[in-house]
């Protein structure tokens, strides 16, 4: 069984962007070549039709068309519109808030997520991920059965 994948509409693409124009961008001003909000809504919705991997990400980005690149409201230059290199996704997802991204995607999902008649809770210790203290980041998530949506997903405190 593959990921899960959902076919974005004309609405959604033009709408992702809006759910993340509150998020602060942690990059530094210079060198800000694509918006945050465009970024993230590339990279949800890269997500949400079943890529995984920065890689598959930014492949998935490099073959949108150019009226879904326009509606996904990336940077314009010389007549048509650009999106994120991988590095550039990458940058901005280790960055970015995930509390922020969380709250994005919960409104999200309020508007255009499906139901799910049961929910499971599933929990995962993620590789390579360390925090300020020097101790291995834990996630714990909550999926749909149905959908295979994940509703939301917390940082834990670390495991002793």
């Amino acid at each position: 069984m593959g990921a899960p994948k959902i076919m974005l509409t004309a609405e959604q693409m033009r709408t992702l962007p809006d759910f993340f124009a509150d998020i602060p961008d942690p990059r530094r001003r210079q060198g800000r070549r694509h918006p945050l909000p465009a970024v993230l809504a590339i990279a949800a919705g890269a997500i949400l039709c079943g890529m995984r991997g920065y890689k598959a990400i930014a492949e998935w980005a490099n073959n949108l068309t150019p009226t879904a690149r326009q509606r996904f409201r990336c940077r314009r230059r010389g007549g048509h519109y650009l999106v994120p290199c991988e590095y550039i996704i990458r940058d901005v997802l280790i960055r970015v808030d995930p509390a922020q991204l969380d709250r994005a995607r919960q409104r999200w999902n309020a508007i255009y997520g499906r139901d799910d008649d049961s929910l499971a809770i599933d929990g995962k210790t993620m590789c390579n991920a360390i925090d300020e203290h020097g101790h291995q980041t834990h996630v714990m998530s909550v999926l749909g059965h149905q959908t295979k949506i994940c509703y939301t997903q917390k940082k834990l405190a670390p495991c002793r």
